[in-house]
């Protein structure tokens, strides 16, 4: 196996590895602080297209995370940026919160249910019937379709909420058109971000605490992996998978000193 170079730059997710159910890790505000001393390029990743990274920077504050709203990238801005390169001044139909319409906007999209170009799916608490159903014939009626991530359930203090992957497999059902997804574990998302921060991915690590999201995307992305044991991904459910991390650890805690 050919040695890696060392790590310059971090990319790590958010839920599960910083924080849980709205409490952070142990650990995560030491891996924080010691990142933003060093001045390595890092970024915050989520595959939650809810917020605006300015949002996202005052919730991670109040739980003494202090992330740079810079240092934030959203599957709602890996989609804005897709869709920009791919059309750019576009139109688009979106179901979901500020996180993608702000996204779409700053880049100059129009937001539309005449004729757009795309129906982009994002994340939102509030699915309508209504708004499914203008989703589902716009796509019939030639728009392309779009997801800001291929996650089926979210976390919330409750238990598991239907996420964007399963409405967008509703949206499929009814039409026979599969979106394209854009977030985790697409590797464009890393890659994009790896951009954003003047990076390159055989310098730069992913930590996550998911195998088919996290560790797959950095993998495909072609960066060093670090599986954290504090999410949804248990030890027992490593082997499962056709391909591993390159390193597993109790929690983020363990990851300071190699910053």
């Amino acid at each position: 196996m050919a040695e890696r170079k060392p790590i310059e730059s971090w990319l790590t997710d958010m839920d599960g590895v910083l924080m849980h159910e709205g409490i952070p890790v142990p650990g995560a505000d030491a891996f924080i602080k010691r990142l933003r001393e060093s001045g390595k390029p890092f970024l915050v990743l989520t595959n939650n297209s809810i917020y605006t990274p300015r949002d996202l920077h005052a919730r991670l504050n109040r739980i003494g995370l202090d992330v740079p709203w810079e240092s934030i990238w959203t599957s709602a801005l890996a989609t804005a940026q897709f869709l920009d390169e791919q059309r750019p001044s576009g139109t688009a139909y979106v179901i979901g919160e500020a996180g993608l319409t702000t996204a779409l906007h700053d880049i100059g999209y129009v937001l539309t249910d005449h004729e757009p170009d795309y129906v982009v799916l994002g994340e939102t608490r509030t699915y309508s019937f209504e708004a499914l159903t203008k989703a589902i014939r716009l796509i019939n009626n030639g728009a392309r379709f779009i997801a800001t991530n291929p996650d089926e359930t979210g976390p919330s203090a409750d238990g598991a909420l239907p996420a964007t992957g399963s409405v967008a497999a509703l949206i499929t059902k009814a039409t026979g058109v599969e979106p394209y997804f854009v977030g985790k574990p697409n590797p464009l998302m890393m890659r994009h971000g790896l951009n954003v921060i003047g990076a390159h991915s055989e310098t730069s690590a992913m930590i996550g605490d998911r195998m088919d999201t996290d560790v797959l995307a950095g993998l495909e992305a072609g960066m060093e992996t670090f599986l954290v044991l504090t999410g949804l991904t248990g030890k027992g459910d490593i082997e499962r998978h056709p391909f591993r991390p390159s390193r597993v650890v109790d929690s983020i805690a363990d990851l300071v000193e190699l910053v």
